[in-house]
C-alpha cells in the first residue's frame, strides 16, 4: 500500500451529508442515481454502487461521509458530483456515517 502526505490528505473535501433522492438507473443492475444535501443549499447529483444489495428507496434518508471536490464523472449518462464512502466487504458497501445528529455539510478531519 503506498502512503500519502498530510498536505495530501488535506485537498480532500470530506464532509457530512444526507441522501434525499434516489432512483433506479435503466439497465444498470450495480448503481443507482441518487441526490445528497450537504447543506447551505447545496445538494448534488451522485451515482450510488450497491444497487445490487439495496433499494433506491431504502438508502433514502441515510446521513453519508463523502469527498465533495472529487473531479465529476459521468456515468451511465448521470454526472457525479461527489463520492460516498463506504467499506466494501466482498463488493457489498457499508455506508460510513455519523453516529449523533450532525450539521450536513460538516467537515470531516
Amino acid at each position: 500500500m503506498s502512503t500519502i502526505t498530510y498536505d495530501d490528505f488535506a485537498k480532500l473535501d470530506i464532509r457530512v451529508a444526507k441522501i434525499i433522492a434516489t432512483e433506479p438507473i435503466e439497465g444498470k443492475s450495480r448503481i443507482i442515481k441518487g441526490r445528497i444535501d450537504l447543506g447551505d443549499d447545496d445538494q448534488r447529483d451522485v451515482i450510488i454502487g450497491g444497487a445490487q444489495y439495496y433499494r433506491p428507496e431504502d438508502i433514502v434518508g441515510k446521513t453519508v461521509i463523502v469527498i465533495a471536490n472529487l473531479e465529476p464523472k459521468k456515468m451511465a449518462g448521470v454526472e457525479s458530483n461527489a463520492m460516498l464512502l463506504a467499506a466494501d466487504v466482498d463488493d457489498k458497501p457499508f455506508w460510513l456515517t455519523v453516529t449523533e445528529d450532525v450539521p450536513l455539510g460538516s467537515p470531516i478531519k
